[in-house]
């Protein structure tokens, strides 16, 4: 299989078009083999009350970037990826400015996939740190509502 960044990276983007991602205006940034990096701006939308960077909103850019991370190792016609857990250690406070989350495969299974994903700021001081395991399942047919 070959790798084309710019195919991946624009694939990643077009399908956040109106999710969660696009709300949190998180953007695909850098792909290659074993890794998959997404930014995120830090201002009030992604705020706690206290002008902070909520977890919440830290957790969702990790599991957002670790998920599309992903599909760079199936087959999107015959599988799909579930996150099933995730976890995160919240280290530095950040209030404004952007935060980049880099996902790199630490377990590449047929059916389990785990993820590191580092969350920096624009000085490289770690912000926080995930680890999300998502699962590989075989398609299924999309049921009509």
């Amino acid at each position: 299989m070959t790798f084309d960044r710019e195919k991946i990276l624009e694939y990643c983007n077009r399908i956040s078009k109106n999710t969660l991602m696009d709300t949190l205006n998180i953007e695909y940034i850098d792909a290659g083999e074993g890794f998959l990096v997404a930014k995120m701006p830090v201002n009030a939308t992604v705020h706690q009350p206290m002008g902070l960077l909520h977890g919440g909103a830290s957790v969702a850019l990790a599991e957002s970037v670790g998920s599309a991370a992903s599909f760079l190792f199936i087959n999107p016609e015959l599988s799909e990826v579930r996150g099933i857990e995730i976890s995160a250690n919240h280290l530095k406070a950040k209030r404004n400015g952007v935060v980049t989350a880099t996902a790199r495969i630490i377990h590449q299974g047929s059916s389990i996939h785990l993820w590191e994903i580092r969350i920096t700021d624009e000085n490289e001081n770690l912000i926080s740190l995930c680890k999300l395991t998502n699962m590989v399942l075989p398609k299924r047919k999309k049921q009509e509502a």
